[in-house]
């Protein structure tokens, strides 16, 4: 069964390479590649060949073939149809952890049925708002809180999304890209440019991935707010202005991660537990906001190269197969 799979070949190269599959065991799945998202923040990083040393093991997706920096086959935003696997599962539409590949073949358990109200096309997001409710799991915001979210990219759109439905919350979306302020609108959210953002936050998260995003974030807080830090730097080093008044108004910054569940909940749900969730949240259209740019899979090695430079200024680009 000769398939095909994007690799990063070198930092900042890319290319289409064959693959073989193995024979599926009684209790695999094969999958035939519907569609599959660039999760651009992440995904730009290890293309330019970002990941530490310190953090190798840490970074690995789950279906990753090679070792960072590079060569190394990634990604974890796929969606397709099983061929071949337990009879309930044939013919269903899944969404898996994978990376960029026409067919894979992987444990039943490791794919997530769709539900019946969500589109393919749509599910690409999983991973995304999977993030978004983790992060939120940590967050634990309140009703009636003044909520900023700094970064409009993937992350942080996913996050503003789900707040808008928290009652009474003011959601502002903050990003430096005014265009942004169409996507705020169509998730139902505010929008506001980093210097016209309310401030006296209860909360913010901050998804801009930027250390001028991380400043501002903190001087929108209100006295003892928090930031919830989503993004990740990868090799940058990052000024964090903990000066001035962080002290005396006794701010907090704190870390969340989706490759563990937010310890709020990790008594009671589990990984399968939090991507169902992210999928049954998928049936609203406005996630359909965030897909803002489509590539064939072999496009894939003149993309990536596009978006790691910022010359195309994508949310998510999801990519089709044939």
């Amino acid at each position: 069964m000769g398939e095909r799979a994007f690799w990063v070949s070198a930092p900042g190269e890319g290319e289409i390479r064959p693959t073989t599959l193995p024979a599926p065991g009684p209790d695999d799945v094969v999958v035939r590649t519907l569609y599959s998202g660039v999760s651009r923040g992440t995904e730009t990083l290890v293309f330019r060949g970002g990941v530490p040393a310190s953090q190798h093991t840490a970074m690995r997706a789950p279906f990753q073939d090679g070792d960072f920096p590079a060569p190394v086959k990634y990604g974890y935003l796929a969606v397709g149809v099983v061929e071949h696997g337990p009879a309930a599962l044939r013919g269903r539409a899944v969404f898996c952890l994978h990376p960029h590949q026409t067919r894979f073949v992987v444990p039943a358990a490791a794919v997530t049925p769709l539900p019946a109200d969500v589109p393919p096309a749509r599910a690409v997001l999983a991973g995304t708002v999977e993030t978004a409710v983790n992060a939120l799991w940590d967050a634990a915001p309140l009703v009636g809180d003044r909520i900023a979210v700094v970064g409009g990219g993937m992350v942080g759109a996913s996050v503003a999304a789900l707040l808008a439905g928290f009652p009474g919350v003011r959601v502002q979306l903050v990003d430096v890209d005014p265009d942004r302020a169409a996507t705020a609108a169509a998730l139902g959210v505010g929008f506001a440019t980093p210097q016209d953002a309310a401030g006296d936050c209860d909360l913010v998260v901050h998804a801009s991935a930027t250390d001028a995003g991380l400043a501002r974030s903190l001087e929108l807080l209100g006295d003892e707010g928090e930031v919830v830090e989503l993004s990740w730097y990868g090799d940058r080093a990052v000024r964090v202005p903990l000066g001035e008044a962080f002290h005396s108004r006794r701010l907090t910054v704190r870390a969340s991660q989706v490759g563990r569940v937010a310890p709020a909940r990790r008594g009671r749900r589990d990984y399968s537990d939090r991507m169902a969730l992210a999928l049954r949240l998928l049936a609203d259209p406005r996630f359909d906001a965030l897909v803002t740019a489509e590539c064939p899979f072999d496009g894939l090695p003149a993309l990536l190269p596009r978006l790691e430079s910022g010359e195309l200024r994508a949310l998510c680009v999801r990519v089709t197969y044939e």
